[in-house]
């Protein structure tokens, strides 16, 4: 029995699950704990390795660590671990610990009711060790003996290394035939591999073939045999009981509180998928100015379907199915973010940015080279490319990638501009390439980027400002009609700030350091923060006595002012 939960289930649905652990779950990937108030993590390290390589000697997605329930008789007790401090830093301090920096699925609290009482359940989700690498927690193997904790062995060690790293997609389904597919979307595929290939020999070719002779070309049927990339491009609905792990796509509205106003359940076969998904989608008009040039807005449409669709097949082509987790098109008013199951395989996003990017391999090799033949998704490694120049192009910000979860992949598509800046250095340097570009977008979002990179966009001219405070450059807010807010962001003088000072005290005589920071606050920059505002106006003192500037009127830090040196007042 195998068990995987939608995003943010219900308590209701968490207390069922709870309940199944309790009942039917096998001893070596779950273990119960009490953990009252705290619980030695090195220990959760050791139970996670133990755990994630039961599962995957078993041949299970994942297994289960539960906080809040006695192992001895399976009693509910509750418990209070992490109750105030929070229970997400917990993902990534395991991660720094586990071989590939792996973590959990998802932690779950759930409060089941227990006579009369409500108790507080933690459910950690701990994923199987990934095919042919054993989990480690600091190197060292762990395993399970029944209940017992301990190393893994190394006859259970081989058999996990020895493992085939096997493509799902070309693996075939031992009752599936051909009747179990979709006649129309057998008919789909050949228009689409003909236009394709784009020859007429082969298009004569094709139309003489049978289905059977057809999809074997394609080898999606293998020695008579149909494969789960066949069945999951092209299968009947009424038959997906035939995968081990049905897969599905849902389509989910969120209004302006982020709540689902409405979903839907999409399943096989995934070649029409995209075309019944964005039917759903309120694809709007959108009109902004790309420019000072033009006294009239530009229309378009929030989102480039070409772009969603290939993102949508991506998620199609590179999902995890062995975790039965769903693909996700989350709407929102202003956005739309894309979540597939598995890891992203480049491990970031940066290097399919260069031309030169070839994957080292594919998930699920078949099923991607089908889908590049039947004209589904973009030559392969090019697609997130030309996703991100298309972005580009409409002056809009570039995709966003979300790789915190080692067992997911979301990416988040915008449908308005964030910045006009951004957009009007687009417009006026249309030969930037997508690297730089990037970072630029990183800059709008406030992303942190390496020294290297703001040394490179300062060489371009497009910021100004002190890491982390970097902003645009004089020369494109100028441009943009940006004066006020780049005089609000730019640091004047230290001279500037030091005469203030020093007028403020020959008109006063003397000054609280209260006093100087309500002179200075206000004209300091407003990108600078308040900690930033308060070290800048305390270098400003310390310099000034060290140049013998000012001076404080006594030794006695708690009740001394600053007053101008006797002989600077002669100088002046």
């Amino acid at each position: 029995m195998d068990l995987w939960l939608e995003s943010k289930p219900s308590n209701s649905e968490l207390c069922t699950v709870l309940d199944r652990l309790i009942k039917n779950w096998e001893t070596e990937v779950v273990e119960f704990k009490e953990a009252g108030k705290d619980y030695d993590k090195n220990k959760i390290g050791q139970y996670f390795s133990a755990i994630s390589n039961e599962a995957n000697l078993k041949s299970l997605q994942h297994g289960w660590l539960v906080f809040g329930v006695r192992n001895k008789d399976k009693a509910i007790v509750g418990s209070e671990y992490r109750i105030s401090k929070g229970l997400d830093a917990l993902k990534q301090e395991i991660s720094i610990g586990t071989t590939g920096g792996i973590s959990f699925i998802e932690i779950y609290e759930v409060f089941p009711i227990v006579k009369g009482e409500k108790k507080r359940v933690i459910l950690f989700q701990i994923p199987a060790a990934t095919t042919a690498t054993p989990t480690g927690w600091y190197d060292h193997f762990y395993g399970r003996n029944g209940e017992s904790l301990g190393a893994l062995s190394v006859e259970e060690i081989d058999r996990i290394r020895g493992q085939e790293k096997k493509d799902w997609s070309k693996q075939t389904i031992p009752k599936a035939k051909l009747e179990h597919l979709n006649k129309q979307a057998i008919l789909l595929a050949r228009e689409n591999y003909k236009k394709k290939m784009n020859k007429s020999y082969i298009s004569e070719e094709v139309d003489r073939m049978t289905d059977e002779q057809f999809l074997t070309k394609l080898k999606l049927i293998i020695n008579g045999k149909i494969t789960n990339a066949a069945m999951l491009l092209l299968g009947n609905e009424d038959y997906d009981y035939l995968f081990k792990t049905v897969p599905e796509a849902s389509w989910r509205v969120f209004d302006s509180r982020n709540e689902v106003s409405d979903y839907e359940i999409f399943k096989i076969p995934y070649i029409t998928l995209s075309e019944r998904l964005f039917g759903k989608i309120r694809n709007l008009t959108y009109r902004y100015m790309p420019n000072q040039l033009t006294l009239f807005p530009t229309e378009t449409k929030q989102y480039d379907m070409w772009i969603l669709r290939e993102l949508l097949n991506n998620c199609i082509a590179h999902s995890e199915y062995t975790y039965g987790g769903r693909i996700y098109l989350n709407e929102y008013e202003d956005k739309i973010i894309l979540t597939n199951p598995g890891s992203f395989l480049p491990g970031k996003i940066e290097p399919i940015l260069d031309p030169a990017y070839n994957p080292p391999f594919y998930r699920n090799q078949l099923l991607a080279e089908t889908m590049v033949k039947l004209n589904m998704i973009d030559s392969q490694s090019t697609g997130i490319r030309r996703v991100f120049r298309i972005q580009k192009e409409r002056y809009f910000p570039l995709p966003d990638y979300d790789l915190s979860n080692k067992q997911q992949v979301r990416v988040r598509v915008y449908g308005k501009i964030l910045d006009e800046n951004y957009s009007q250095i687009l417009f006026k340097n249309p030969d930037f390439d997508l690297e730089t570009v990037f970072l630029i977008d990183c800059v709008q979002k406030g992303i942190k980027i390496d020294k290297s990179a703001v040394k490179h966009l300062r060489k371009l001219k497009v910021i100004e400002g002190k890491m982390p405070n970097i902003f645009l450059s004089a020369t494109i807010s100028e441009t943009i009609g940006e004066k006020t807010q780049y005089v609000k962001n730019k640091a004047f003088d230290d001279k500037y700030y030091k005469d203030l000072i020093v007028k403020y005290l020959e008109q006063y005589g003397k000054a609280k350091k209260r006093d100087i920071r309500t002179l200075l606050w206000d004209k300091l920059p407003e990108v600078m923060e308040d900690k930033q505002k308060e070290d800048k106006i305390r270098n400003l003192l310390s310099s000034m006595r060290r140049k013998n500037i000012i001076t404080t009127d006594s030794s006695n830090k708690q009740v001394s002012s600053w007053i101008l040196v006797s002989k600077f007042k002669q100088e002046k």
